[in-house]
């Protein structure tokens, strides 16, 4: 017998839905943040530092270091691991500031 969080609770999720990362399709469950989304989809980077574009993704997961920041649905510096995943969200990688259009 598999033992999962939800079969303990008995309880059956909501059926899931799609959004996308850099285009690519990504599974993601209802309740789930963005980041959450991200990382059960193996991808553990989102975000390039301003300095050096080193990768960055979620380090706490609970909203205080900024590291997890995305730009979904077009609004740069999302915190990805606040965001709940809705669907049909559009998540990109974020480089730098997510402001480079504007030579920030």
């Amino acid at each position: 017998m598999s033992r999962t969080p939800a079969s303990l609770a008995r309880s059956e999720p909501e059926p899931g839905y799609e959004i996308t990362f850099d285009g690519r399709p990504v599974a993601a469950l209802p309740g789930q943040s963005v980041a959450a989304a991200l990382w059960a989809a193996g991808i553990l980077a989102w975000r390039t530092t301003r300095d050096g574009g080193a990768p960055r993704g979620a380090f706490c997961g609970i909203g205080v270091c900024y590291d997890c920041l995305a730009t979904v649905n077009g609004r740069p510096n999302q915190r990805a691991c606040l965001v709940p995943a809705r669907p049909g969200d559009a998540v990109t990688t974020q480089k730098g500031t997510g402001h480079d259009d504007l030579a920030v």
